[in-house]
């Protein structure tokens, strides 16, 4: 590979470097290619306007209440912005009862089998498959045998 490298640094075309190699140009063009330095991960900085702790305590306790805990987090937020008060917006209340786990799929979804059944026949003229009119009579009548 660092013959290669020299070559072309040197100025020959890289077909004839990878000729004279043995390397296909695709693979020394990858290998040249993956030589970036790996960058570290860098923190993501907390926002100036996330709530804490007691802030979200209070949220799960309002929405616990006997007075709201059959409603949706906009249900609640209207209601309180009637009364006016603001604790949070409603995506931040949605955060809030999903890390605490309270939040769900409510819809019922379909379980399907893990796998599709075969269609196995133990017996002559079982399965059927598309009949055809070209095919002969002998061969339309039953067109798998038993395995």
């Amino acid at each position: 590979m660092s013959i290669y490298r020299e070559l072309t640094v040197a100025g020959t075309p890289t077909r004839s470097a990878a000729e004279l190699t043995g390397i296909s140009r695709a693979t020394a063009t990858r290998k040249a290619r993956a030589r970036f330095p790996v960058m570290e991960p860098v923190a993501q900085p907390v926002p100036a306007n996330t709530i804490d702790p007691t802030e979200r305590a209070g949220v799960l306790a309002v929405l616990n209440s006997d007075r709201f805990v059959n409603q949706a987090p906009l249900q609640v937020y209207a209601q309180l912005l009637d009364e006016g008060t603001y604790l949070c917006s409603v995506p931040t209340m949605y955060r809030v009862l999903v890390e605490a786990r309270w939040v769900k799929e409510r819809r019922r979804l379909a379980r399907h089998p893990a796998g599709v059944p075969a269609l196995v026949p133990t017996a002559a003229c079982q399965v059927y498959s598309g009949i055809s009119p070209s095919w002969p009579a002998r061969s339309r009548a039953c067109t798998t045998t038993p395995t």
